[in-house]
């Protein structure tokens, strides 16, 4: 038995095309901000002489069908687009389901049996019900990239490396330490040393909330590992909380040079590397 949806979809593409853009400008789906006009036409006719092409009555019934693979690979490829662009779940849902919704439209107005208009408009819901999924599914892991990809930009721009004196390097930590944060910052620490053959880094945590076990454990293998570079290692911006809370945990921080502050810690650098800052007199006027 033939299906009428399959005849109409490739007869009326074009016209199902002009359907589907109506819907998208009902719905405010055309975000010439983030995509254009002409880009995003172009898509939709790509998907949709893909679709006619690749439905037949052999497939209709088949959700999984293999035959639905190229339909599937063009809205992922969509799906992440927009995610990278900035759209939201719902805009790149709305895409896919206006589709079905011009599609059904189409079918209303060519199919004249009523059986064979609900059970072939059934079908249509239920394909682009499972295409609607894969481009969920698809979305949410290209937004899990871009998040991924910005917190690892965030942790790079967080951990800045900086030389305040000849041999003395300063890193700056803002926010909580955790285990991977801590690896970014080490190899920061460690690049830079070998880079500038500095002999002390400081390490300010004043911009830290808080400290804990795993922090203290986390700031002594930094130490460590800066340690075994040959440099010796300072902490600042132990605050009054942050020692008492040191102090309450039993965590053993006597190896360490610790500062109250980065100004006090850059004083005993410059006392190890027997350095003297003085202040310029300035000469009488007259």
């Amino acid at each position: 038995m033939k299906n009428e949806a399959v005849k109409v979809i490739k007869a009326k593409k074009k016209y199902i095309l002009e359907q589907w853009f109506k819907n998208q400008l009902e719905n405010d789906g055309l975000r010439d901000d983030l995509i254009s006009n002409e880009e995003q036409r172009g898509q939709s006719e790509e998907l949709i002489n893909t679709l006619a092409a690749s439905i037949s009555d052999n497939n209709f019934d088949n959700l999984h069908s293999r035959d639905f693979e190229k339909i599937e690979d063009i809205l992922s490829g969509i799906a992440i687009a927009r995610a990278k662009k900035g759209f939201s779940p719902r805009e790149t849902g709305a895409y896919v389901l206006s589709l079905k919704a011009a599609i059904l439209k189409t079918l209303s107005e060519e199919i004249t049996d009523p059986v064979v208009l609900y059970n072939d408009s059934m079908k249509i819901s239920n394909l682009f019900d499972n295409f609607s999924i894969v481009t969920f599914e698809t979305f949410i892991k290209g937004r899990e990239d871009v998040i991924l990809r910005q917190t690892d930009e965030i942790a790079e721009i967080s951990t800045p490396v900086i030389k305040v004196w000849d041999g003395i390097l300063a890193l700056p930590i803002i926010g909580t330490l955790d285990s991977a944060r801590t690896q970014i910052v080490m190899e920061n620490l460690l690049q830079e040393i070998v880079e500038t053959g500095s002999s002390i880094a400081i390490l300010d945590i004043s911009g830290v909330p808080a400290i804990d076990t795993l922090v203290a454990q986390h700031l002594i293998k930094t130490v460590s590992a800066t340690r075994l570079m040959g440099a010796e290692c300072i902490i600042s911006g132990i605050r009054p909380e942050i020692a008492q809370t040191v102090v309450h945990l039993g965590i053993d921080l006597s190896g360490v040079i610790t500062k109250s502050t980065l100004a006090s810690a850059l004083k005993t650098a410059f006392g190890i590397l027997e350095l003297e800052v003085r202040k310029k007199a300035t000469p009488k006027v007259l």
